[in-house]
């Protein structure tokens, strides 16, 4: 089967950057945290729930915190599901915080959220395959849509008075949008703002372009407390791969991956049951295309596959995916009784946590889902106009822990081969860090007891200190 080589630059150079990751990066990048504390998690994590785990390591602030959680998401609900886990880790008793999450997807409404936790829901952007941002749904102007976004979240952060705010993704939020409240919150002089970012957010040559183009760099360097990577470096070092200049190096905590099965302890079993799929008995193949803006071409593949005997099916189509192919999908299943078709599941780590094999795009979220549930998984990423995806699966599956698909190899025989196969389940959890729940409020304890960035800025005459 072939795999994914998305990097062009010169392999002798990618192999050392790598080696540097795995040698320094607990020495060097993970500084504010004590190998002890590093350690504790991973053994809390190992074997015991990881809601314990979480609990366990809190060190129990006496007042709970009012946190904000900003979620932009122009392509699919990775970026919310994300950001309503670590809701849920802050919510979850003892520690009790206080939560409003931001974000732009409609379907926010429908996540289960635990007690402390809401949402404020933007009108909704779309970000096209040529890389440009439109209204979703409403017919005005981009710049129409920013200015009521960026005035609505202004206003909700004077009026709420966060003591954190943890920005998903986008140093400046989607279009600058951040930029009135990243400057309140700095004049203030009250709230830590931290910035989140995924294990793999682009190739570097692509990924340093854009962010020049952008100058995150300098969004991070005067609004910042800290940048949290929800990976390992092991798997992929941030920032040795894109080379961060030291002062946003010295920011960086790798918190590890996030462990999705805290997310069962939001589902209702009673109306997340199995049996109410009226499948025949036997084992189960999930298909998950992520928010399906871009999945017809592995849905239809799926569809058209032979499954082993005695095997169901489920496709998860997404919101997203276009009314044709929804409809199209729909009528090739209508005769079919092992195959079951959605479009929208408001928890799939139910189906996950079931399934016998999963086939998938590669969004962060559900790679961390097969990783989590030690799935036996095939990934089919996007290859194209972005290759993050790729990227992560390529270095998972040179790890062993799941298959990778090139796109431009999808057919449906590839996936009946690969089912076909006598694949064992991988041996995830000694072999990556999947601990980032239980660090996260360790990390949050560290951002509040230093001095806020504006203060510290302030110490430096005409802005903020550079390192060299």
């Amino acid at each position: 089967m072939k795999r994914v080589l998305p990097w062009d630059g010169d392999e002798t150079e990618l192999s050392s950057i790598a080696e540097s990751a795995t040698q320094n990066a607990h020495e060097h990048i993970l500084s504010a945290e004590s190998p002890k504390a590093s350690n504790d998690a991973s053994s809390l994590m190992r074997d015991k729930d990881p809601v314990q785990a979480v609990v366990q390591r809190d060190h129990m602030r006496p007042q709970r915190l009012r946190i904000v959680l900003y979620s932009p998401g122009m392509i699919g609900l990775g970026h919310i599901r994300r950001n309503l886990l670590i809701a849920q880790t802050f919510a979850y008793p003892p520690l009790q915080n206080v939560i409003l999450m931001i974000a732009e997807a409609r379907e926010a409404s429908v996540f289960k959220m635990p007690n402390g936790v809401d949402c404020l829901t933007l009108p909704a952007l779309r970000k096209d395959f040529d890389g440009q941002s439109n209204p979703r749904y409403l017919d005005i102007s981009v710049q129409e849509l920013t200015a009521i976004r960026a005035n609505v979240i202004r206003a909700t952060i004077e009026a709420f008075k966060p003591d954190v705010l943890i920005v998903d993704h986008l140093p400046w939020g989607a279009l600058r949008e951040l930029e009135p409240t990243l400057e309140y919150l700095r004049l203030r002089g009250h709230t830590r703002c931290v910035l989140g970012l995924r294990d793999v957010l682009e190739d570097p040559v692509t990924m340093n372009r854009e962010w020049s183009s952008a100058a995150n760099e300098d969004a991070i360097r005067e609004y910042y407390d800290a940048v949290w990577v929800y990976g390992d470096p092991n798997v992929y070092s941030l920032v040795c791969e894109y080379h961060l200049p030291r002062d946003i190096a010295a920011k960086v905590c790798y918190t590890g991956y996030l462990d999705q099965r805290m997310r069962l302890k939001l589902v209702d079993p009673n109306t997340q049951r199995l049996d109410a799929l009226k499948l025949p008995p036997g084992k189960l193949v999930l298909c998950l295309v992520g928010g399906g803006q871009d999945g017809a071409h592995l849905a239809e593949a799926f569809i058209r596959a032979d499954l082993p005997k005695r095997t169901n099916g489920v496709i998860v189509t997404g919101p997203y995916i276009p009314v044709e192919v929804q409809e199209r999908l729909c009528r090739s299943v209508a005769m079919r009784p092992r195959l079951r078709i959605f479009e929208f599941v408001k928890e799939p780590v139910m189906l996950v946590n079931n399934a016998d094999w999963v086939i998938a795009m590669g969004g962060y979220s559900t790679v961390c889902e097969v990783l989590s549930f030690g799935k036996r998984a095939l990934i089919v990423p996007r290859a194209k106009p972005r290759y993050e995806q790729a990227i992560r699966a390529e270095r998972l599956s040179n790890m062993g822990l799941l298959d990778v698909l090139h796109p431009n190899e999808l057919t449906p025989q590839a996936l009946t081969d690969w089912l076909a196969r006598d694949i064992k389940p991988p041996q995830v959890r000694d072999r990556i860090d999947l601990n980032g729940l239980a660090r996260l409020p360790h990390l949050l304890e560290e951002v509040l007891a230093a001095p806020p960035h504006s203060a510290r800025s302030k110490l430096h005459k005409g802005g903020i200190q550079h390192i060299d």
